[in-house]
């Protein structure tokens, strides 16, 4: 039990999207100054991890949510809501189309998922926001070993293992039903392939 809570902790639809920069800042070829990396990387950090962190605490104070896990569709709506907001504060601040188109598009990828996931909360239909995160960053790897040409397979495996772990302790946890699984899994994936036509 206290394994499958560690992986959903360490897998937490938070930190998905700082996974992927850190990603792509690791894998692009092109020369980028270290003090650049840094700076957008603490940027990202404090608009995607730190603020929706303290929002789900104040959340939390009014009643508004009760687990991190965001339970049900009704806990859902105004998280998503200032996630999807954050998401677009960070492609008009912090990543660029024309020097980071990568990492662009994929933040723009993010956003359709959040916004695919809070529609469905609207309508009551939960799909599991962990197998979003973890199926978008998994997906984005994948495109960028094809499209900088180099040799990812040993973290594009690591990255399916991860998925197929964060899969299995969602179902132990009795978090979520296979169904909602494979929404998330096709929320995560369907956009960044989508959207892969404007940089591939």
């Amino acid at each position: 039990m206290n394994f499958f809570k560690t992986v959903s902790y360490l897998f937490h639809p938070i930190v998905m999207p700082i996974t992927g920069a850190i990603i792509y800042f690791i894998v692009a070829p092109r020369f980028l100054p270290e003090e650049v990396i840094q700076s957008k990387i603490y940027g990202l950090f404090i608009i995607t991890v730190l603020i929706p962190i303290v929002c789900y605490f104040l959340l939390k104070t009014i009643g508004a949510v009760t687990s991190i896990n965001l339970d049900t569709t009704t806990q859902r709506k105004i998280p998503l809501v200032i996630q999807s907001a954050l998401f677009l504060l960070v492609l008009r601040t912090i990543v660029d189309s024309y020097n980071y188109p990568e990492l662009y598009f994929f933040f723009v990828g993010t956003l359709f998922s959040a916004l695919c996931a809070f529609f469905m909360a609207m309508f009551n239909v939960k799909a599991s926001l962990h197998m979003i995160g973890v199926a978008s960053v998994t997906m984005f790897l994948i495109i960028l070993s094809i499209h900088f040409g180099v040799n990812l397979t040993n973290g594009i495996a690591i990255a399916f293992i991860s998925t197929g772990l964060v899969a299995t302790s969602r179902l132990f946890l009795k978090a979520h039903n296979p169904l909602e699984l494979t929404l998330g899994i096709f929320i995560g994936v369907f956009p960044q392939i989508l959207l892969v036509n404007f940089w591939l």
